[in-house]
């Protein structure tokens, strides 16, 4: 049986994605508001005017960003929540997806945590809002499951430890490097180690 052909990058489509990591990693040092189509190009090593051929705007840029790594950040919770795991195993896996993302999306992931307040208020960036929602629900009802199955403490306050958790994990985006010491998986080991003897019901 034939096996099948990964699919072929382009060259174009290769430089595109470059120009998006370089565009992230702007974002995610000087902001948004001050960074200017020039300062990305710069960056990249080309004029601005030649980085218009591949954007129109600043806008399409950090749309595109947020939208590649949301996409992927809920391809793999939809496969976590879909799986049937138990609600402290659903826990363990949403923090080590959580970890996962931030090794491929650090940028991303601090642009996220810095702009996305101001820019929900943005109609083509109302999809972060839903996002949010989808967020919170996914974890408050894991947390929700993991009371009332007597998996973690009666007296937990869910919506507290909800931003506890949540606040905890992504904030690594500020120091987290890619290629470091800790693979994800291991930063997410040790980091659940920690909160889980403070929730998990005891023997």
């Amino acid at each position: 049986m034939p096996t099948k052909k990964k699919p072929q990058v382009t060259a174009a489509a290769a430089r595109r994605g470059e120009l998006l990591n370089t565009a992230a990693e702007v974002f995610a040092e000087h902001g948004y508001n001050a960074t200017t189509v020039r300062r990305i190009a710069d960056h990249a090593g080309m004029l601005a005017g030649s980085l218009y051929y591949h954007f129109d705007s600043k806008e399409s840029m950090l749309e595109e960003i947020l939208r590649t790594f949301l996409d992927e950040l809920w391809d793999g919770y939809d496969t976590v929540l879909a799986s049937g795991l138990g609600p402290r195993e659903t826990l363990e896996a949403l923090v080590t997806e959580s970890f996962r993302e931030i090794d491929r999306h650090r940028a991303a992931v601090a642009i996220y945590q810095k702009e996305s307040k101001q820019l929900v208020a943005q109609d083509r960036f109302a999809f972060l809002a839903d996002s949010q929602r989808r967020f919170e629900k996914a974890w408050l009802s894991t947390l929700e499951r993991g009371v009332a199955e007597r998996v973690f403490r009666a007296d937990l306050d869910v919506r507290l430890t909800y931003r506890f958790v949540r606040d905890t994990v992504w904030v690594a985006a500020s120091w987290y490097r890619p290629g470091g010491k800790h693979s994800p998986e291991e930063i997410a080991r040790q980091y659940l180690s920690m909160v889980l003897d403070g929730i998990a019901v005891r023997a």
